[in-house]
């Protein structure tokens, strides 16, 4: 039982601990005419929860009337991590 006990607290214990990580946040426009660009940000040995609103937060939508055509596009971000 005591084992059992130990072994969950570890457990625990370890799914609350912070880990830096060197994460990605890629970022892709994609136009109304159809063309895309992206873009890359590391970050190094960062917290999730410290790069999260920056990459996620880099979301837009736009669209603005430019005589007969609408100027715009979408941007979408996402963020990855590796252990190396």
């Amino acid at each position: 039982m005591k084992k059992i006990t130990l072994l969950a607290a570890a457990f625990i214990a370890i799914s609350f601990a912070s880990c830096k990580k060197d994460r990605t946040c890629t970022c892709t426009y994609t136009s109304t005419s159809g063309t895309t660009s992206s873009t890359k940000t590391t970050y190094y040995k960062a917290k999730k929860k410290d790069v999260r609103d920056n990459c996620i937060g880099g979301q837009t939508e736009t669209t603005s009337p430019s005589g007969a055509v609408t100027v715009g596009g979408k941007t979408t971000c996402e963020l990855k991590f590796s252990l190396f």
